[in-house]
């Protein structure tokens, strides 16, 4: 069973930052490519940054230079450290495996909510 277990979201100003964390309970973390989604109201949920299993990050175009991710497989966490936030940010983030386990609310966890105003 996946647990996912992600926190750290607020309300910010623009340009703010803020550093999300997420404890995934789940079997071989250190093995697994990771990532961290955004869904915004309206939009489809999209990755945001991934991490490989060799610590190699990936970034969407628009967080390139602003978002880095990282991981701690002792405490089988992974963070993402955002700065230089934009309104266009706001949305629920999730950690989850890269690819996804699912599509499905199962595979999932509640996410955190990050809220960026101008």
């Amino acid at each position: 069973q996946v647990q996912l277990l992600e926190s750290g979201g607020g309300l910010v100003e623009a340009g703010g930052s803020l550093r999300l964390s997420c404890v995934a309970s789940i079997d071989m973390f250190s093995e697994k490519d990771m990532g961290w989604y955004r869904k915004a109201p309206g939009k489809q949920r999209e990755l945001v940054a991934g991490i490989s299993s060799g610590n190699s990050g990936k970034y969407a175009d628009s967080v390139k230079g602003r978002f880095t991710i990282s991981r701690d497989n002792a405490k089988k966490t992974l963070y993402l450290q955002m700065t230089g936030l934009k309104p266009e940010d706001t949305a629920q983030y999730y950690c989850n495996k890269d690819p996804p386990w699912g599509w499905g609310s199962e595979y999932w966890g509640q996410g955190t909510k990050v809220t960026v105003s101008s």
